[in-house]
């Protein structure tokens, strides 16, 4: 296959919407902490808490959507260490963080050797089947990318919308806003800030387990370690890259989903027979930095993110 012709497949583009699709989760998830003016370094850990409840909720019989909500609680649970360590207490959210994603990643490790002591390889569920929009999944090439994918992958669209309409038409997407550019201004009102970003810390990491949970459920049917692979440290990136707003984050999540759908069918052409595969590995990386440093050059960071705010300053 010639190598523009990939572009031009469906099996290209369904590809590249099934792998955005737990980047969109957690993105949004991401993105919503930081327009409150609180850096989430928890997510990598999260998204791998996520991926191990959810699926052990539906391996343990509480059905696809149980294991899904059981993933989102607990990844609002990290949510409410990682809140009540960073915005009341206002200690390092770099610290924090990375100290949420160490304590998510090993507290799962050993949850998982707990649960499953003498299993060798990882049992596998019933995952979600794909669901294919009549009329729409007819569409050439577009049809079955967007129309004939898993309910998650329609939920996170639809948690774009959602984090969009929220973020930017309502009164308390408002103040969520305003707590990560002018808090003082926030507590001027009577409001509270630290309500404020504790519920988009929390909110947002319910976010991000169920975009871990999306791998074990809907991408894959089993939990291995390593799975979420640095997916979290990615969609910190992407989040700089849409400039802090919804749909500019979800486009550069398909983008990068479509740099790793091609190099793995990049691989498969005789270019890949010359090249070493780590070459192809790297590749949506690279591109994913060119594209971030050309966007995140004209992006406006949140005046107030990463900065505690005490009510007693003005």
């Amino acid at each position: 296959m010639d190598i523009l012709e990939i572009f031009l497949t469906a099996s290209f583009w369904t590809a590249a919407i099934r792998i955005a699709s737990p980047l969109i989760f957690a993105t949004m998830g991401e993105l919503i902490c930081e327009r409150a003016g609180v850096l989430n370094l928890g997510i990598e850990g999260i998204m791998v808490a996520g991926a191990f409840t959810g699926w052990f909720g539906a391996y343990m019989g509480m059905g696809l959507w149980g294991g899904v909500a059981l993933a989102m609680a607990t990844g609002m649970l990290f949510g409410l260490v990682h809140s009540t360590l960073t915005v009341p207490l206002g200690l390092s959210q770099h610290v924090v963080g990375l100290g949420v994603t160490l304590l998510a990643t090993s507290l799962t490790y050993f949850c998982y050797r707990v649960a499953l002591p003498e299993v060798t390889s990882p049992p596998k569920i019933e995952a979600f089947q794909v669901w294919e929009v009549p009329v729409l999944s007819e569409i050439p090439v577009l049809g079955p990318a967007l129309f004939a994918q898993t309910p998650l992958t329609y939920l996170a669209f639809a948690t774009v919308a959602v984090v969009a309409y929220g973020l930017y038409r309502t009164p308390l997407g408002l103040a969520i806003r305003a707590a990560g550019e002018n808090p003082a201004a926030v507590a001027a009102q009577g409001l509270s800030v630290t309500g404020l970003r504790m519920g988009a810390v929390i909110v947002g990491s319910g976010l991000m387990a169920v975009g871990g949970a999306f791998l074990t459920m809907s991408a894959f049917d089993s939990f291995f370690f390593e799975m979420v692979n640095g997916r979290g440290w990615i969609c910190i990136a992407l989040v700089v890259f849409g400039a802090w707003r919804p749909g500019k984050a979800l486009l550069g999540a398909i983008l990068f989903a479509a740099f790793d759908a091609f190099q793995i069918r990049l691989q498969q052409t005789p270019l890949g027979a010359q090249v070493p595969y780590q070459i192809f590995l790297m590749l949506p990386y690279f591109l994913s930095i060119l594209a971030l440093v050309a966007m995140s050059r004209r992006a406006e960071v949140p005046a107030a993110l990463m900065v505690p705010f005490n009510r007693g300053d003005r």
